[in-house]
Parts: structure tokens; C-alpha cells; sequence
């Protein structure tokens, strides 16, 4: 049984399932975290790290089955899209539509996270003197630039594209198939179908993988709590105050461009009904592992399969509205925690560079943080302050992978509703 012809009613229960397992993996994981420090003498330090250990493989599992659920689906929705398409839908022209919406998206995103930072200046209240941190950087150092981010658009082979599950790289290749298909008409057709039922086989795979999402949940949070604690959060809680406002600030205006379009009501409704995957974004730190379930929700909600299909997978590559939030805060962040003031020019530099080096970072294990450290880097700010945000990141990561979500589900809503409008106008005008 498909998640569309699913009870209403079991629906809510997965949602309600994943919500439980968030609050008891904070719950759970703050009792490890203080049994450790407090040196309880049955749970000792090598019981923890086992635990933890096992928590990190049980989430992990969960992350792996959506992986390789995700080359496939991409590839498929985007050449069934593709190739469903009628002579009148222009795969430039939607493909237009979405990256006006992403580059506005992304655009608003950087301005709000500057102008926040700016207001509320949360770095300076750390201070730190230039030498006070060693610079041993812990993040892989390969500084992200657009003559890079175009030639590894390109896949070398396809094959190798979805082994590694390099998102723009599959997108490339199947716009091509899918185009050719759509081209070559009747000759395709075999392949086309054959594509509509390979959807159709992923999403019941994901069906049966979402059951395992309250479990993956509680590992993913209670794992970050037992090693990191509630303590955390407190020493740093006027910065992540400030960045979760900016997210709230930041879907009160993306749905707000989306009500314009759609409707407040269908907003609503379209939140309502993405709220799992959301969840499991929050929950595991992973757009990706929400990308599968965000398909399926997104079709229930009524966008059209190819319209779904199409958007959807560049949204993954192009849209991170989240991660663009965090990466404005947190180079301005260090920066005034350094006592390093940024010019207004600067800072609209800033926001450049991060507007194309941003671009492909999805899926991509601490990708933000290699990025902010080479935009550091680029203007002169150490780039060891990066090691500031390591033991906060996985915080943050839940708040910009849901954001992110979010705003690729409003993306493809939107695009399509310009769609349908377009198909009426040219119907009336013939």
C-alpha cells in the first residue's frame, strides 16, 4: 500500500512516532550525558562510547537505506518528467521558472542572515584575541569556485555519479536522457514506462525505509546530546537564539511569497502535509533523508508527477535556503568574534561569493563548514575560527536541513501553480 492510499490516520501516527522519538532522544541523551560526567559507576566511560557507538550505526543503517533509494529516484522522476512532457512544456522555460524562484529564495535568505547578525551582533560576546586558537584545521580543506563547481557538474560517469550519489551530476545527465527521450517521441515511450514504474518501486521502498524514521530520530539526537549535552546549547545560546530566529523570519517570508502564488490556505495545507519529512530532516540532520518521502508528499499535496519530478532534484542542488542562512551567520559571526569589523561592501561581497560557492553542497557531510571556512579564507578572517561552530553544528544542521526542506517543497508548489496557469493561458488562446 502506497503512502497515498494510506490511512489519513497512519499518516499522523508516523509523524506523531517521530516527534515522540525526538523528544525521548533529547531525554535520553542528556541522562548519558550526565551519567558520564558524574562518573556513575555503572555506566562508565567505555559503556558510553559503545553505546554511542551503537546509537552512531543504528542512525547510520537509517541514512545508508534512504541513499540508495535516492540515485534511482532522481534519475527516474527527472527522465519520466522530462519525457511525459507535452510539446507546449518547455523544459527551459520550467527550468527558468525554478531558478528565478532559487535565486530569489537564495538571495533573501543571505540578506536576512546578514542583516540579523549585523543587528544582533552575537560574536561579540566571545571576544577572542587573533592568536587565542591554534589554527589546526579540522575540516578538509578544498576551496569551492565556480570554474570547479562547473566542471564537477559534469559527471565523468554516470555510473560513478550514483555510486557516490552526486546529485547534480545525476541531474545533468538525466535532463539529457530525459530530453532525448522526449524528442525521440514514440521510440522512447518503453523507456518512459519503465521509468513511471521504477518510481513507483522506490517509493513503495521508501515506504517500508520511513518506518524505521522515529527509530533513526532518537539515534541521530540522542547521540549528539549524550556527547555534546544540553550544556552546550546554553554557552552558545544567544548565537543559536538568533540563527533559529532567522529561520522563523525566513519561513514566515518564503511562505508568505508562496501564499501570493498559491494562497494562504494552500500553504497551510502544504505544510501541513510536508510536516513528516520535516521532521525526519530536523530529526537526522539530513535533507537527504527526507528527500524520498518529500517526493511522495509533495504529489499528495497535488503538484504534478513531472513538475515534481523535474524541480525537485535541482531544488537539492540549487535552493538550500537553510545552509545559505547559516553560512551568512557564521562568517560574521567569527568574524566578530575576532573583533574584525566587515565593511558593508565586504559583506555584499561576502554574500556573492557564498551566492554560487553554496550551490551543490546537499548530501554532502559538513559541506557548509568547508565552504565558510574557504570564505574566510577569501577575506582575510582566520580560517581556525571554524572550529568555534564544531560543537554546535549538528544543532544548527537540524534547523537549516528542515528550512531547507521546506523551502523545495514551496519551490515546486509555486512552479507548478505557474505551470497549470501557463497551460490554461495558452488553452484559452487557442
Amino acid at each position: 500500500m502506497s503512502t497515498k492510499e494510506m490511512p489519513h490516520e497512519i499518516r499522523n501516527n508516523q509523524a506523531v512516532f517521530i516527534g515522540i522519538a525526538l523528544l525521548l532522544g533529547i531525554g535520553v541523551g542528556e541522562l548519558m550525558h550526565l551519567a558520564a560526567e558524574k562518573d556513575v559507576q555503572w555506566f562508565s566511560e567505555s559503556n558510553q562510547k559503545q553505546l554511542i557507538e551503537l546509537l552512531i550505526s543504528l542512525s547510520d543503517v537509517f541514512i545508508r537505506l534512504v541513499k540508495m533509494i535516492i540515485a534511482p529516484l532522481v534519475f527516474a522522476t527527472l527522465v519520466a518528467g522530462i519525457g511525459q512532457m507535452d510539446k507546449e512544456q518547455n523544459v527551459g522555460r520550467i527550468a527558468a521558472k525554478a531558478m528565478l524562484w532559487f535565486i530569489s529564495a537564495s538571495i533573501v535568505s543571505l540578506g536576512i542572515g546578514m542583516l540579523l547578525v549585523n543587528y544582533f551582533q552575537p560574536g561579540q560576546f566571545l571576544q577572542i584575541d587573533l592568536p587565542s586558537i591554534e589554527s589546526k584545521n579540522q575540516i578538509v580543506q578544498h576551496a569551492p569556485k565556480l570554474s570547479n563547481f562547473i566542471a564537477h557538474s559534469v559527471p565523468k560517469s554516470i555510473i560513478d555519479a550514483m555510486a557516490q550519489n552526486e546529485i547534480i551530476q545525476i541531474v545533468i545527465f538525466s535532463i539529457y536522457f530525459g530530453v532525448a527521450c522526449k524528442n525521440l517521441g514514440d521510440m522512447a515511450s518503453p523507456i518512459v514506462r519503465v521509468m513511471e514504474s521504477l518510481i513507483h518501486i522506490m517509493l513503495k521502498i521508501t515506504a517500508y525505509v520511513m518506518q524505521l524514521a522515529p527509530l533513526a530520530v532518537f539515534c541521530a539526537v540522542a547521540t549528539i546530546v549524550a556527547q555534546q549535552g544540553l550544556g552546550v546549547i546554553a554557552s552558545y545560546g544567544y548565537f543559536m537564539g538568533e540563527f533559529y530566529l532567522g529561520l522563523v523570519v525566513l519561513w514566515i517570508i518564503l511562505c508568505a511569497v508562496g501564499a501570493i502564488v498559491l494562497r494562504p490556505k494552500q500553504v497551510v495545507r502544504l505544510v501541513t502535509i510536508i510536516r513528516e519529512p520535516i521532521i525526519v530532516a530536523f530529526g537526522t540532520a539530513s535533507s537527504e533523508a527526507a528527500y524520498p518521502k518529500l517526493v511522495q508528499q509533495l504529489e499528495r499535496f497535488g503538484c504534478q508527477e513531472k513538475i515534481v519530478g523535474f524541480v525537485l532534484p535541482l531544488g537539492y542542488s540549487f535552493n538550500l535556503d537553510g545552509s545559505m542562512m547559516y553560512m551568512t551567520f557564521a562568517v560574521l559571526f567569527i568574524a566578530q568574534a575576532y573583533g574584525i569589523d566587515m565593511a558593508v561592501d565586504q559583506q555584499i561581497a561576502m554574500l556573492l561569493v557564498l551566492l554560487v560557492t553554496s550551490k551543490g553542497v546537499a548530501g554532502v557531510p559538513r559541506a557548509s563548514l568547508v565552504v565558510i571556512s574557504a570564505t574566510l579564507s577569501a577575506f582575510n578572517i582566520p580560517e581556525a575560527g571554524v572550529l568555534l561552530l564544531l560543537g554546535i553544528d549538528q544543532f544548527l544542521d537540524m534547523g537549516r536541513s528542515a528550512t531547507n526542506v521546506l523551502g523545495n517543497s514551496l519551490a515546486a508548489a509555486v512552479v507548478n501553480k505557474w505551470e497549470l496557469t501557463s497551460e490554461k493561458k495558452r488553452k484559452m488562446s487557442n
